[in-house]
């Protein structure tokens, strides 16, 4: 799950229940922030804007369903990008995929009755969400179980050409865009949920992470060192 040394630094590697229990909360952290960004109604992410159009297209269908097909169209992608690496464990990485689904459309459910006339309180709460998803990734990234599979379709594509990952994963997320652009024009007359909030959303959760690795390293516990032998 790890992509630079910075992430090595904040993995737990101390009880598998533990870092199960700290996964699990990332991921509703993230679904969380996810339902909150949508009640701010300004713009969301590319990957849920997406899913969230889809939901416009096929209302009878939830979100957190969409979120679950993408990441079963993901995970075949991966095996045909590289089929020889592919394991059957591979298919693990449903689990977090079908809990985060199931997150996502409950905390829709539990932030419905938010409903924001005022510009200033949609940004606040945009801010909010991006600040409780970015939470929710860094758990996941201290856990260090299992990828999702879009991250792991990501992961194999750079493995695959050695392309940078972060170039990657900002043309993966350009791709959804765009498909979520084409979509809302096609089927609904015009592109929904890509609006300004979409470019803060994709500035402010890297900040945010960045912020967060930074107060681990200040503040977790430094390893005792052992005394110089005289």
């Amino acid at each position: 799950m790890l992509q630079n040394e910075e992430e090595i630094g904040v993995v737990d590697t101390g009880s598998l229940t533990r870092r199960w229990i700290t996964y699990a909360v990332g991921i509703y952290l993230l679904t969380f922030g996810v339902s909150l960004a949508i009640r701010a109604g300004i713009g969301i992410s590319p990957q849920s804007s997406l899913t969230r159009t889809m939901t416009l297209v096929f209302p009878s269908m939830s979100q957190g369903t969409f979120n679950f097909i993408l990441e079963l169209l993901m995970l075949l992608l991966t095996y045909l990008v590289m089929p020889k690496a592919f394991k059957l464990r591979n298919f693990l990485s449903l689990i977090p995929a079908l809990a985060l689904a199931s997150f996502l459309d409950l905390n829709l459910k539990l932030t419905q009755w938010i409903v924001l006339d005022a510009y200033a309180a949609k940004f606040t709460l945009l801010v909010l969400a991006d600040a409780t998803l970015a939470f929710g990734l860094f758990l996941m990234i201290r856990a260090n179980l299992v990828l999702m599979p879009v991250d792991m379709f990501v992961n194999t594509v750079f493995q695959r050409t050695g392309w940078k990952w972060g170039n990657l994963k900002t043309s993966f997320d350009c791709t959804l865009l765009v498909i979520s652009a084409a979509v809302g024009l096609i089927c609904l007359g015009s592109p929904h949920f890509i609006r300004e909030g979409t470019i803060i959303n994709g500035i402010l959760v890297g900040q945010y992470i960045r912020l967060y690795f930074i107060l681990f390293h200040r503040f977790s516990p430094k390893p005792a060192q052992a005394p110089d032998p005289a």
